[in-house]
């Protein structure tokens, strides 16, 4: 363990939100198509190992011990679902685990290294602070230990070595992102276009109203189909008539029963599941403190008016006033407020540290004095508290018990359906099933996109059933309900249909193609009129249009018939008023715009978020640049053969509960 947390100095703090660099980075690469979870190389890693990575491992225990950390981040009180959802988040967890490992092992390439000390600032400026040095005050060595060992079941130097790592990203996404630049004019640009507000008058056609006067001759319709007789070859799809027996894994769960050394057993393998950690109930008010002006500093006369407030809401509080009236009147926390100022259950790491430091000290029932944190001052009330333990077998026994119940009869299910086909194989299905008092279903004929009784919607079965030959032997195949015994009886290969037999969708989308060919020329002549007569309410009564006028609106809002002005309708905003628009397709609508009024943003508006937009483009670059560079390691590594990946060890971390049970 380093020693150095030991040595006097400055408060030190341990950084929580410094580890979640690697997580943000690895997303990064996991939304990059074709990321680093797709099949990499040859001759895979051996057993008991997910990935190589640069020559290192990311190991099955690794995965699986990430995974059950994410749960417990997702699911803190935990519950049935946890068990559930382990496969899912033990892909992400190996994804996560293999992009942290490319991206340190570029680091190291590119000749980046994490010192001791480097590792020792970083530990005293971080999140933990107030957890292993309260009061500026070392926790010890065997507190340390067991806070690193309970938090992220790490050791204490996989957890240093961690910190060590995250510094190598971050300094590798400095190296990579850090030559983006955002200029003034773009700055400027961006404030403008999100900022512009726009008023106009808007002519609406309706493709609707064009389409219920068309009525097409058969000629005109018989010309379109042979016009179009190549979209409609094969366009009666492919259809079967199959035979199966279906064994149904709820009928069989109904009837099955689990005993107390099964449930003991499944709690024993899952007990990090059922570990629940230290977590209080709270309510607060709100109050919050102006923010930096353009020149970085705070309206101090502000500030102090906000405490005054929060402490006149104290007082009427400890006069007698209710709570949750004072939370709904003047808590500037919308989303609590109108909860009557609660915010549900919270644990450690979710909030800011001076918030929580007081959230988990107060006793349950009791109202803080007025609290300040970086958002403003609040009140907290502490509703009720909930120490770290592990839930009993008797606390969590109805969320196991459906579990077993559910993979003990998908396994009888399948031995069941298992014995059925290796008789219907010799005897016929019929036979097979009389023996096992069982009636098969013999159905009509039907499409891959149709529905089967008892089956319903299965794109499993389906893809099972056709991809079959005719008269094959009889074949299973898991479906959502359980497993079914299938043979396929006959086969009606697609067919193109006659005129008369599509004679309705012909026409139907005759009309379309027509309204829609109609309804741009009609919006087009609307234009010119409005164009050349310098009058939209006049060209919109001689064509019949409706005319309608919108209030301002900026390019992140929406208008009835038009809809979002970030779509065609976006034109509006390079107009001047008095312009009348071409024409504009919006929702099988025909629009033709007259702008009446153009608002810029004044340079007041700009100053005060000038700062903010520039964070965020800077941020959006370098995010991009960071990506794509992500992108070319990624590609670089799979090519020389340094990322490797155990395709059956991920696929056995990806099995289902009911998977793991056969």
């Amino acid at each position: 363990m380093i020693r150095f947390l030991q040595t006097p100095g400055p408060t030190k703090k341990i950084v929580l939100g410094g580890l979640l660099l690697l997580i943000c980075a690895a997303m990064v690469i996991t939304l990059v198509p074709g990321g680093l979870g797709s099949d990499l190389g040859f001759g895979g890693p051996p057993a008991g190992v997910v990935a190589k990575v640069a020559g290192q491992n990311v190991t099955v225990n690794e995965v699986q011990q990430q995974a059950k950390q994410m749960l417990r981040q997702q699911f803190p009180k935990g519950g049935a679902q946890m068990g559930m959802l382990l496969p899912f988040f033990a892909s992400r967890a190996a994804e996560q685990l293999i992009n942290e490992k490319a991206i340190v092992a570029e680091a190291q390439r590119m000749g980046l290294h994490a010192s001791d000390e480097e590792v020792r600032d970083e530990l005293q400026h971080g999140g933990l602070g107030t957890y292993l040095f309260p009061g500026g005050n070392y926790i010890g060595d065997e507190a340390y230990e067991d806070f690193v060992s309970r938090n992220f079941e790490m050791t204490i130097p996989q957890f240093e070595q961690a910190e060590k790592d995250n510094i190598l990203a971050r300094k590798l996404r400095q190296v990579i992102a850090g030559s983006a630049i955002v200029t003034e004019s773009e700055i400027r640009q961006e404030f403008d276009q999100k900022n512009t507000k726009v008023k106009f008058q808007y002519a609406v056609l309706n493709v609707d109203d064009i389409k219920k006067g068309l009525h097409p001759t058969e000629e005109e319709l018989k010309a379109y189909y042979d016009q179009h007789k190549a979209s409609y070859n094969n366009s009666i799809p492919e259809k079967r008539k199959i035979k199966y027996v279906l064994f149904d894994t709820s009928k069989l769960q109904a009837q099955t029963q689990i005993s107390q050394p099964e449930l003991q057993n499944y709690y024993d393998q899952h007990r990090d599941e059922y570990r629940v950690p230290e977590q209080v109930k709270v309510s607060h008010i709100l109050i919050k403190t102006p923010l930096p002006g353009p020149d970085g500093k705070v309206d101090q006369k502000g500030v102090e008016e906000a405490r005054k407030k929060a402490e006149d809401i104290l007082k009427q509080l400890k006069a007698g006033a209710k709570f949750e009236d004072l939370a709904k009147k003047y808590s500037e926390d919308p989303g609590s407020a109108k909860e009557n100022g609660s915010l549900g259950w919270i644990g450690r790491g979710r909030t800011v540290p001076e918030f929580e430091k007081v959230a988990f000290s107060l006793p349950k029932g009791q109202i803080s004095d007025v609290v300040q944190s970086s958002y403003g001052f609040h009140i907290i009330r502490v509703d009720d508290k909930q120490d770290a333990h592990m839930k009993s077998l008797a606390e969590v026994k109805d969320q196991i018990e459906p579990v077993l119940k559910q993979q003990k009869s998908a396994q009888a299910a399948e031995n069941e359906a298992n014995s059925l086909l290796n008789q219907a194989r010799t005897d016929g299905i019929d036979k097979a099933a009389a023996a096992k008092g069982l009636q098969p279903v013999t159905s009509d004929f039907f499409a891959r996109t149709e529905t089967l009784p008892g089956i319903g919607s299965s794109p499993q079965f389906m893809d099972a059933v056709f991809g079959a030959r005719e008269k094959a032997p009889p074949d299973m195949v898991q479906v959502p309900q359980g497993f079914a015994v299938y043979e396929v009886e006959a086969v009606k290969p697609p067919a193109t249909p006659s005129f008369q037999e599509i004679r309705a969708r012909v026409e139907e989308e005759f009309k379309n193609d027509r309204a829609n060919t109609l309804l741009h020329q009609k919006a087009q002549e609307l234009s010119d009129r409005a164009k050349s007569a310098h009058d939209l309410a006049k060209a919109a009564k001689e064509l019949g249009a409706t005319l309608k006028t919108g209030d301002l609106v900026t390019p992140e809002g929406q208008v009835p018939d038009i809809g979002s002005m970030g779509g065609p309708a976006s034109v509006a905003f390079s107009m001047k008023p008095g312009d009348i628009s071409g024409p504009i397709d919006a929702n099988g609508h025909g629009i033709v715009l007259a702008l009446t009024d153009k608002q810029q943003p004044t340079d007041q508006d700009f100053a005060q978020k000038k700062d903010q937009i520039r964070d965020q483009l800077l941020q959006s670059k370098q995010n991009e640049l960071f990506g794509l560079f992500i992108d070319n390691l990624r590609k670089d590594m799979e090519k020389a053969g340094k990322i490797k990946v155990n395709q059956q060890e991920l696929k056995n971390l990806s099995r289902s509960p009911t998977e793991e049970g056969e």
